[in-house]
């Protein structure tokens, strides 16, 4: 076990900004490579990428001008323009009349042009499906994972991008114990100990679920799982709150409030009493959230667990 906690629970190495730079040119390539983004046509078609993203944002929109799209796509107007005349020649695109700006001028595509752009998006998404289809729903759960977090780091402003809580899938699971295993490890210096437990909780959810009496939430943001949350039947008048976690990309959106409150609802609409949870004193943000929402600490217990010295909390909800 100790080859383990020592190859994951150790303190991250900080990334010199030499070799963080070679690192993401390096991904550069590899992705500019492995999408094509390097040929001058897109997807053997006589479009350029560049023309097919303005008819992508002429796609998405019922109108928009040419000061939008620029702005939109970060692109100069004058090249912008002459892609538009390029366009519009074609019959893609139609030119409404403006009163003064030609830039203002409200733009839509033609019913030629959506046919274009229907049929261009079909190929695109056929291309990226055989590029993940030799890939389990696990790993497809993490390039998106992956993906979602590089889109948040570099692009502060999508922070606060929507998420939504759904049922679980087929490959949330694996998921689940694999993310909290890791991130235990990496924020507590937990042992594999802990990620048994987690597995050891889920398998016998999975097996005895029953939907009258238990329930279970995913929340995902751009199609990656960042966070979930259990409620687990103890007895007939006592159901157990389990096994919340959110992702550090997805923190401070007020999911992990959210699944706690998802939590206790369903409980009292199931008919509980109680909603007991047994965390541990180290965990201060999740802690936090249960006493917001009502929760008291009736019992505190230390042990050694995880290769950690702990203090085990238990805290209760009337409901």
């Amino acid at each position: 076990m100790a080859v383990i906690e020592n190859a994951v629970a150790g303190t991250p190495k900080p990334v010199e900004t030499a070799e963080a730079i070679d690192t993401i040119r390096d991904f550069n390539r590899f992705y500019t490579r492995q999408f094509g983004l390097l040929n001058q046509r897109f997807l053997g078609s006589p479009f350029t990428l560049t023309e097919v993203r303005v008819l992508y944002e002429l796609a998405r929109r019922t109108t928009s001008t040419a000061t939008e799209i620029a702005g939109e796509l970060s692109l100069d107007p004058g090249y912008l323009s002459r892609l538009l005349s390029k366009l519009e020649r074609q019959h893609h695109l139609n030119r409404g009349r403006g009163e003064h700006d030609a830039r203002q001028r409200p733009l839509s595509l033609t019913e030629g042009g959506i046919r274009l752009f229907k049929k261009l998006d079909q190929a695109s998404s056929e291309a990226v499906a055989s590029l993940i289809e030799g890939l389990s729903p696990a790993q497809v759960s993490e390039l998106l994972a992956a993906m979602s977090t590089v889109r948040r780091r570099l692009s502060p402003v999508t922070a606060q991008a929507d998420y939504h809580l759904r049922a679980l899938r087929v490959g949330d699971i694996g998921w689940i114990i694999h993310r909290q295993g890791v991130l235990y490890a990496e924020e507590y210096g937990w042992d594999a100990t802990y990620e048994a437990l987690v597995a050891e909780i889920l398998a016998h959810f999975v097996r005895h679920f029953d939907p009258n009496t238990e329930n279970a939430w995913v929340a995902e943001q751009g199609g990656a799982v960042v966070g979930s949350i259990f409620l687990v039947r103890e007895s007939g008048r006592i159901a157990k709150l389990r096994l919340l976690y959110v992702e550090p990309s997805a923190r401070g959106l007020g999911i992990g409030r959210r699944l706690v409150r998802e939590c206790i609802a369903s409980a009292r609409e199931k008919g509980y009493e109680t909603l007991t949870l047994w965390t541990n004193d180290v965990l201060a943000s999740a802690r936090h959230i249960y006493q917001a929402e009502g929760f008291r600490l009736v019992k505190e217990e230390r042990h050694h667990s995880f290769g950690r010295d702990l203090l085990g909390q238990n805290w209760e909800l009337r409901l």
